[in-house]
């Protein structure tokens, strides 16, 4: 019965079994990678050459691009040298370095759009109090916090699942090391100690996740009491967005780790790990720059 310290790479799971699949799996992967550093790479240009955009909602939005652009760098490479090469192995450090750093990046995304959705209640809710509330020693420290609980909450995650002896071989049902994936290899009576790690980050998340609905409930009472229509309008515009990126990250995380096992299968968990860990980041930076005149207008000078 191997445990973890025989185990010397883990076998990921294949796109498909016929090459022509495979290397259409590529392409896709592909055209998202690319997208999603066209998108990212352009709105962290914008905001770090553009003076008008040096604000906390623009700062924290330039965070949220560096942490998408590290999470689906994390998964989606690897995933297309396999399907590319026709392989599907991933060395154990590989696979352990990807573990952290995607629950690491992942958890700290979300603790980001907490502290941006704080940034959203002060800007609509207490506006007289923005600049003193919000300043740039405030918004480092909240950037910082986030960061550091991600990195935290990775170190915790890695050790608690590296730890575990594996009794059930090395193939990871999975085109990433996903956590859940590898429990299902630990020996049956071991993995209590990751179950642990899980109820302490789902604590958290659920915090955090309940502030956000908060900061929300407070925002919506505030916008119909504004007195011009035009800031009602600017208000929904700073949300939308924001609300948008949450709602899309929230929604597919509770998919992933609630959807009933009856209809569990290879198949459907592929699909549900490409919605959560690869479709958001590409698809935030067309979110936020939608709606964003002053992004859209400092993109487009970048451009011309």
């Amino acid at each position: 019965m191997p445990n973890s310290s025989s185990v010397s790479e883990f076998l990921l799971l294949a796109f498909a079994d016929t090459r022509e699949l495979q290397l259409l799996h590529f392409a896709l992967f592909l055209g998202i990678y690319l997208a999603a550093l066209l998108g990212n790479g352009l709105i962290l240009t914008a905001v770090a050459c553009d003076h008008r955009l040096h604000t906390p909602m623009y700062f924290f939005l330039l965070n949220l691009a560096l942490l998408d652009l590290g999470c689906i760098s994390t998964t989606v490479p690897k995933a297309m040298a396999n399907s590319l090469w026709d392989t599907r192995a991933i060395s154990y450090a590989g696979c352990a370095a990807q573990v952290f750093a995607f629950v690491f990046l992942i958890s700290a995304e979300f603790y980001l759009l907490t502290v941006m959705s704080y940034d959203r209640y002060v800007a609509i809710c207490k506006p007289l109090h923005y600049g003193t509330l919000l300043g740039s020693r405030a918004c480092a420290q909240m950037a910082a916090a986030a960061w550091g609980s991600g990195f935290l909450n990775a170190v915790l995650h890695m050790a608690s699942t590296f730890s575990l002896p594996l009794c059930q071989g090395n193939a990871v049902d999975q085109f990433f090391c996903e956590i859940s994936q590898i429990l299902k290899l630990s020996c049956s009576d071991s993995y209590l100690r990751e179950v642990r790690a899980l109820v302490f980050s789902f604590s958290l998340v659920f915090g955090c996740f309940v502030f956000i609905v908060l900061s929300y409930v407070q925002i919506f009472r505030a916008v119909p009491r504004m007195p011009s229509e035009r800031g009602q309008l600017k208000a929904f515009s700073m949300c939308l967005p924001h609300l948008a990126v949450v709602s899309l990250f929230v929604s597919t995380i509770i998919f992933a780790c609630l959807k009933p096992p009856s209809i569990s299968s290879p198949s459907l968990d592929h699909v549900v790990a490409v919605l959560y860990s690869v479709v958001p980041p590409a698809l935030n930076p067309f979110i936020y720059s939608m709606r964003n005149k002053g992004l859209k207008h400092a993109l487009w000078k970048l451009i011309s």
